[in-house]
């Protein structure tokens, strides 16, 4: 169950005038299964996605293959998740549109499937979100007679992850540079995670004004703060309260040492019922 292309299945640029950029892929059902595909908008995730999927159908019907080598085997369905939209008709939202997508795909994909997913989890608050997206790729990576060829496109940076947890998932991402307060989309994909979507940039190539571009990075370096200081204070607090345990641990070990002393040290036989119950309630009170 391979799905190799090599050399000439690529991207093809925004301009005319660009060239077209080629780019290899690999998935299989052993160690290459996910494929997580971090990047900015608009550098061509979606794309890439669209485009294994297209040649995918072209090789189950015996097509001409627009690839220097490809090895694809047998695909009973592919099931994709991509783009955003909902369905007033049926009073459903964009995300609820997208969980019944996601739905459908759990249900009905087999370990011959093809499964193409973008963003999954975007509609809703990020924790929530990016808690169901994980919990998909892990559903099918390790569900019983899943475990199907599947490209995962995220900006849940945190999924990269997931690459270190488990076996058969492998990080990749659109390289891109920058310049200036611009960035350049190479269309490259290139092997490993990314922790930067580039928002603000891709919000200044989209035309967005630049009062609003300068205001939203002041704001994006107030949260990026205080998001370093939390995670401070957590430390601090967390050191604090380890050593609060061990010197909790310390002085109750102390009282134990001193009661056993007293123990060792009292004559047990000399003592009359009133003194060895006041000495009970002695060494009881040392150790509360």
């Amino acid at each position: 169950m391979v799905e190799k292309l090599s050399a000439e299945s690529g991207l093809a640029g925004k301009k005319e005038n660009t060239s077209f950029i080629p780019n290899d892929t690999l998935l299989d059902g052993a160690s290459n299964r996910i494929a997580i595909i971090t990047g900015p908008n608009m550098a061509g995730k979606s794309t890439y996605m669209r485009q294994v999927a297209l040649i995918t159908i072209m090789a189950q019907i015996g097509s001409f293959v627009p690839a220097q080598s490809a090895e694809i085997s047998v695909c009973d369905r592919i099931f994709t998740r991509v783009g955003a939209s909902d369905d007033l008709t049926a009073g459903q939202s964009t995300f609820m549109v997208e969980m019944s997508e996601v739905a459908t795909i759990l249900k009905n994909a087999t370990p011959r499937s093809l499964v193409l997913l973008d963003e999954i989890g975007r509609g809703t608050s990020t924790f929530d979100g990016m808690s169901i997206a994980r919990a998909v790729v892990e559903y099918i990576l390790n569900e019983k007679g899943l475990g199907c060829k599947t490209m995962f496109a995220t900006h849940y940076h945190e999924l990269t992850d997931l690459e270190n947890q488990f076996p058969g998932i492998v990080n990749y991402n659109i390289a891109v540079r920058r310049r200036g307060d611009d960035i350049i989309f190479l269309r490259k994909i290139v092997r490993g995670g990314t922790d930067d979507s580039y928002g603000i940039e891709v919000a200044h190539l989209a035309g967005v004004p630049q009062k609003v571009i300068r205001r939203a990075k002041v704001i994006l370096k107030q949260l990026e703060d205080s998001a370093a200081a939390a995670r401070e204070v957590a430390k601090e607090q967390g050191g604090q309260l380890e050593q609060n345990e061990q010197l909790q641990v310390s002085m109750t070990q102390q009282q134990e040492e001193k009661a056993l002393r007293m123990l060792r040290q009292s004559d047990l036989d000399s003592m009359t019922p009133r003194d060895a119950l006041d000495f009970l309630y002695e060494l009881k009170k040392m150790m509360i």
